[in-house]
């Protein structure tokens, strides 16, 4: 595990958030903020963070709802937009003018969304298995577990239970890597027992009639046009497809696509396959003027 401090910032409504700040970089070089997808959290970027540790500055948040953030009191503010406005009271209290946004799934949605609000300048971008067009296939599944609770005596039964759930997406992987991300998911309660580490609210936005209808995401990917962008997709990915992903990389001027083999929704983002890719981009953002 990399090293890392704690941060905490308020949003406008009133509520205590958190995220990780791993150090490193230059003076005057962006931050990465790194977002996570619907039911995860910071812990989901350890690994990233270690391998870009001393190089990078690694700023992994926990969206309102999750791990160390505070629920929230209006499980309607479980949306983007919310999202959105929490993410720039981060960039303004640790005043963060230009950072560089990594996104997996509904962390992509916010990335995109951010880049179309401008009030901070992004000076690359990675968008994880999300794009402005989402597969119903995907969409159902997603709806089919989040907000449903599940209790587990130890961590090795949390293990097994997400192996036998989530063994497309993952074919390769062995009970040490399920065990991990058993860890990155659940919490220890204080009775002693494996729960999920997220407020089980954060489904209710999907029960509204006609919640699929937001912001045009075509219109936020189109404000990346101009910056450095990685899209990647799982090979095995049901919530972006493979015509969508090349469609992104043809609507942007400086995109780059990666597709992960044998991985579905989503990649971890330390995948070998990833390791050039990602490499790339940051090298592309640091050759990037800095704005006067």
């Amino acid at each position: 595990m990399a090293a890392y401090e704690n941060r905490y910032w308020w949003s406008v409504d009133g509520l205590r958030l958190h995220a990780r700040d791993y150090p490193g970089g230059r003076e005057g070089q962006p931050p990465i903020l790194c977002m996570p997808g619907l039911t995860r959290n910071a812990r989901d970027f350890d690994a990233l963070a270690a391998r870009l540790a001393g190089a990078w500055r690694v700023i992994a948040v926990d969206f309102r709802g999750r791990a160390e953030s505070a629920y929230a009191k209006d499980p309607m503010t479980y949306v983007p937009l919310s999202y959105v406005q929490d993410m720039e009271a981060l960039l303004a209290t640790l005043s963060i003018d230009r950072y560089v946004a990594f996104g997996t799934s509904l962390g992509g949605i916010v990335a995109m969304l951010l880049a179309g609000a401008g009030r901070a300048s992004v000076a690359g971008a990675l968008l994880n298995d999300v794009g402005p067009d989402i597969e119903p296939r995907g969409l159902a599944r997603i709806r089919g577990y989040v907000g449903k609770g599940s209790v587990f005596p130890t961590w090795m039964h949390a293990a097994r239970s997400i192996a036998d759930t989530n063994a497309d997406i993952y074919p390769d992987w062995e009970i040490e890597d399920w065990l991990a991300m058993a860890k990155r998911l659940y919490r220890l309660n204080s009775a002693g027992r494996i729960v999920l580490d997220y407020d089980l609210k954060i489904a209710e936005p999907f029960r509204v009639p006609g919640a699929e209808t937001g912001p045009d995401m075509w219109a936020a990917l189109s404000s990346l046009r101009d910056v450095p962008t990685l899209v990647v997709r799982g090979g095995r990915s049901d919530l972006l497809s493979a015509a969508t992903a090349e469609r992104m990389v043809a609507a942007l001027d400086r995109a780059e696509l990666a597709t992960v083999p044998g991985v579905g929704h989503a990649p971890t983002l330390v995948e070998v396959a990833l390791h050039d890719p990602i490499d790339r981009l940051l090298a592309r953002v640091m050759q990037e003027p800095v704005p006067a």
